[in-house]
């Protein structure tokens, strides 16, 4: 299992995840809404947790990708240039 997602799509997901518990216990979200909700809520947590989004896999997106490449080679340009 190839990780596809980057730290700011983990993170976010963490979040999200955190947000619908926190409204949840608060009493805001209730029934069928919240039953969905909660069952997403665990998928981010669980795809946030390994890094890896099997939809993402299917539809062949990686977060990762764009995200490392961006700061290898800006990080690289900066680094020689300073020298």
């Amino acid at each position: 299992m190839k990780r596809n997602m980057g730290m700011i799509d983990r993170l976010l997901r963490a979040v999200l995840a955190v947000i619908v518990v926190v409204l949840y216990f608060a009493g805001q979200v209730t029934g069928t809404a919240a039953i969905i909700l909660g069952v997403i809520a665990v998928i981010f947590l669980a795809t946030s947790s390994v890094g890896f989004c099997p939809a993402y896999a299917l539809l062949g997106i990686s977060t990762l990708k764009g995200e490392g490449h961006e700061k290898g080679h800006h990080g690289g340009e900066a680094h020689k240039g300073a020298h």
